[in-house]
């Protein structure tokens, strides 16, 4: 049998070699451009996305409130809680009677000093007056009348709101007596006008004895009326009781804690975030912002900035995700929201603060 030259295997070897792997090589070329040329593309196609989705210029914490924040309403005056006419979700005008606190030792006083009132105005009149000085006794008799008018009617506004939510009453007597209140507010109003221009009137002589002890009477029934006012606890504005703490029984004062009710006007809301310090310099005033919150996974609400603090503080309001160092200060800002959205006062909300050059863009969740 005739030997083979291992020299020639080895050749013939490498040969079939070097055949068959440019023979794989002419398969796999296409497919290897294919998949570049796929690659390239879906690299284009994320560069066109990131040219199309915006970029925030800054994000915070915040919490939703009232347009004019959350009013904690305490008592003036340390006494026991009568009757607690407000309710929560209570839709009330400026000046309606919340709370009533005990006034019963307040009325024996009020009618003394009315009663000493009227003993030094009969004392006063047997002492003539003419010219400017009737006319400044006319004056100040009138005024003191409003003001005793203007007291009757808030007591009897008072008597008609707690009769028509405690005790069933009408509600046409609420709005009658709010009715008179106003007209008492104008008299009142009118009157010192008048008794201001006759005090300016030259030539005005002091007041005698008789005068002055009059004015000291009144001043004291001006006084316990003022305290019997201060046991009325009223809404400070238009708006709606959001908590209600207060119960009958109980004693209360100016350091309550908590305070009686909890109050705000939330017939629009805003937002109070908390932007850290290193993205300050990106906030402005009338910058749009994305208001988002857990309890609307898929509802974005918009807002604009309207107010900035003029000083950084400490956070209050607890983020999510991972702690935030204890030395962090942040910029309190203001978000006034759009429209009426169904937020609650209280909740917690992310704050998406809008980059001009993707201000018209769509939100990207």
């Amino acid at each position: 049998m005739p030997k083979i030259d291992p020299t020639f295997s080895a050749v013939t070897a490498a040969a079939v070699a070097a055949i068959a792997t440019s023979v794989m090589l002419n398969q796999l070329t296409p497919q290897l451009g294919q998949s570049a040329q796929q690659i390239a593309s879906g690299n284009a196609q994320a560069a066109d996305s990131s040219l199309t989705r915006p970029v925030w210029a800054a994000s915070a914490t915040g919490r939703v409130e009232p347009k004019d924040g959350e009013v904690r309403i305490s008592a003036e005056v340390p006494a026991r809680i009568v009757d607690v006419i407000a309710k929560t979700n209570d839709k009330v005008t400026a000046g309606e009677l919340l709370v009533k606190l005990d006034s019963d030792d307040l009325q024996p006083k009020l009618t003394a000093a009315r009663s000493e009132a009227d003993v030094r105005v009969r004392e006063r009149d047997e002492e003539e007056a003419t010219g400017v000085a009737l006319d400044r006794r006319k004056a100040e008799d009138a005024v003191n009348a409003s003001e005793r008018a203007h007291f009757r009617a808030q007591d009897e506004l008072d008597t008609a709101v707690v009769q028509s939510k405690i005790g069933g009453g009408d509600a046409n007597a609420v709005t009658a007596a709010r009715e008179k209140l106003t007209e008492a507010d104008k008299k009142l109003a009118d009157d010192r006008a008048a008794l201001a221009a006759v005090l300016a009137k030259p030539g005005l002589p002091l007041p005698t004895r008789l005068e002055s002890a009059v004015s000291i009477a009144r001043t004291d029934v001006a006084q316990v009326e003022n305290a019997i006012e201060r046991t009325r606890v009223r809404a400070p504005y238009d708006g709606t009781v959001l908590n209600v703490w207060a119960k009958a029984g109980e004693m209360t004062g100016p350091a309550a804690d908590p305070a009686l009710l909890l109050f705000g006007d939330i017939s629009s809301l805003r937002v109070r975030a908390e932007v850290e310090e290193r993205d300050v310099t990106r906030i402005r005033i009338g910058q749009r912002v994305v208001v988002r919150a857990d309890a609307f996974p898929d509802k974005d609400f918009e807002g604009v900035v309207t107010q900035l603090a003029p000083a950084l503080g400490s956070p209050r309001i607890t983020t999510r995700g991972p702690r935030r160092p204890n030395d962090v200060e942040v910029l309190e800002v203001l978000i006034s929201l759009d429209g009426t959205p169904p937020l609650l006062t209280g909740m917690r909300v992310d704050a998406f603060f809008r980059h001009e050059a993707s201000a018209s863009a769509t939100p990207a969740r």
